[in-house]
């Protein structure tokens, strides 16, 4: 790989605006999922660290084509999927050939990082808010590190400030005519250590919520009545989670989350807040998880399982009972996927010590695709079952009937409310076709 040029006019000892070209790389859906895409939280909150006096352009990968002959003075690309790794490389790869550098950040980047450096010419690893600019300057001035390393020492979580959306092309974020929901965080880290799950490596296991006023602005500053609130879980604080929820009910918004507390009062302010759906883990049979979906669904909030196939406990008649119990309470919807040993997580040490991780082709690293020995089965066994439960739960019902039902319900909300067209009604674009993978 050429050693880093810079261009001429950035060598110059008074700093101009540079082209910044900001790419997120694309990646395979679930075998068993509609397909459709959401406008990506990680690159927009990136943006937002990215000096204001320079040009900045955005290229989602997985709705539009990458151009690799464009004139640029930087490429970031933000890697949040291990999946997306070897894209990413490819991608570098491309733009380093002409002597554009390249930087990556985001989860996956932090993940795997010191595979980042082989092909690019620095790796940001942890949050950028407040340290982007020293970045851009170290470039400017020919001393870019091959290594930012803030994994340690978060930001300031007031210094998270407002995405920066106006980088999304959102007529490329439709389906149907529909507007997908927008992406937004209301805290950051995670007080639990799941399994499976790097955010005890990412972020550490302290829970840091934003100002609830910076949360509300934020949320006024995004035209669209559906948003995900994408925090690894809402219910980490009975006390913030009333204060935030009713924070926001005047916003009036058709709010999806991950799981929120069981408690009466927590799930009445989510409910008058305009808790539409909630994803909620559903990792057995057990009456706490029956009760569980049952105290959403009589606050009016729909539930859709995240369930994880595979865990050493699991046999084939196990994992048949599961799905039949899923059926049995009424989930609206199921999003299955297979343990997937991610690096940095305890799941991985344990897999990786036994002998049991099949391959490290991180491009399938999707979560619907077996890279290991299960305990109580075969590879094979455990990807029949995964396809199996995909099929037996949507059987009698497609994904897209159950999806339309629950938009229908927050299309109702939102016609009574007298905000169906506070935002107007999108306007509908033919997405380019992406460029093909190298």
């Amino acid at each position: 790989m050429p050693k880093l040029r810079l261009l001429p006019h950035l060598q110059r000892a008074n700093i101009r605006p540079m082209k910044i070209r900001l790419i997120y790389p694309k990646w395979p859906k679930l075998a068993g999922q509609r397909e459709f895409h959401l406008p990506p939280h990680g690159p927009v909150a990136f943006a937002a660290t990215v000096p204001q006096e320079h040009e900045l352009k955005f290229t989602d990968e997985n709705v539009a084509p990458v151009d690799f002959e464009e004139r640029v003075d930087l490429v970031c690309i933000s890697c949040m999927l291990t999946c997306q790794v070897h894209r990413a490389f490819a991608i570098a790869d491309r733009f380093r050939r002409r002597g554009i550098p390249v930087i990556a950040g985001g989860i996956g980047a932090a993940l795997h990082a010191n595979e980042m450096t082989d092909h690019l010419d620095s790796v940001f690893i942890g949050e950028a808010e407040g340290r982007f600019a020293q970045v851009l300057d170290d470039l400017v001035h020919s001393r870019l590190k091959p290594r930012y390393d803030y994994l340690d020492s978060p930001a300031p979580i007031e210094t998270v400030g407002t995405a920066r959306r106006s980088v999304l092309d959102r007529s490329l974020y439709q389906y149907r005519g529909i507007q997908m929901v927008d992406l937004v965080h209301a805290s950051r880290g995670c007080r639990f250590n799941c399994f499976p799950c790097c955010v005890r490596y990412l972020g550490g296991r302290t829970f840091r919520p934003r100002p609830l006023e910076r949360v509300v602005e934020e949320i006024e500053s995004i035209p669209n009545n559906r948003l995900f609130f994408v925090d690894n879980s809402l219910a980490q604080d009975k006390q913030w989670e009333i204060e935030l929820f009713r924070a926001i009910a005047p916003l009036k918004r058709s709010i999806i989350s991950h799981p929120i507390e069981d408690d009466e009062e927590v799930l009445r302010a989510a409910a008058d807040a305009g808790a539409w759906w909630v994803y909620q883990a559903v990792f057995d049979t057990s009456d706490h998880i029956r009760q569980r979906v049952k105290h959403y669904k009589d606050h009016g909030i729909a539930v859709e399982g995240t369930i994880l196939l595979g865990l050493d406990d699991h046999d084939e008649d196990g994992i048949k009972r599961l799905v039949d119990f899923l059926l049995e309470i009424d989930l609206d919807l199921a999003e299955f996927t297979v343990v997937t040993p991610f690096p940095h997580t305890r799941i991985y040490d344990q897999l990786a010590a036994e002998g049991r991780i099949l391959h490290r082709d991180w491009s399938r690293y999707t979560a619907g695709e077996v890279v290991f020995k299960p305990a109580k089965m075969t590879p094979q066994k455990l990807d029949e079952l995964y396809h199996y439960a995909w099929t037996t739960f949507y059987g009698q019902e497609p994904q897209e009937l159950k999806m339309a039902r629950l938009l229908k319900t927050a299309m109702i909300r939102e016609q009574a409310a007298g905000t169906s067209h506070r935002f107007g009604r999108p306007r509908r674009r033919r997405a380019p076709v992406a460029a093909p993978a190298e």
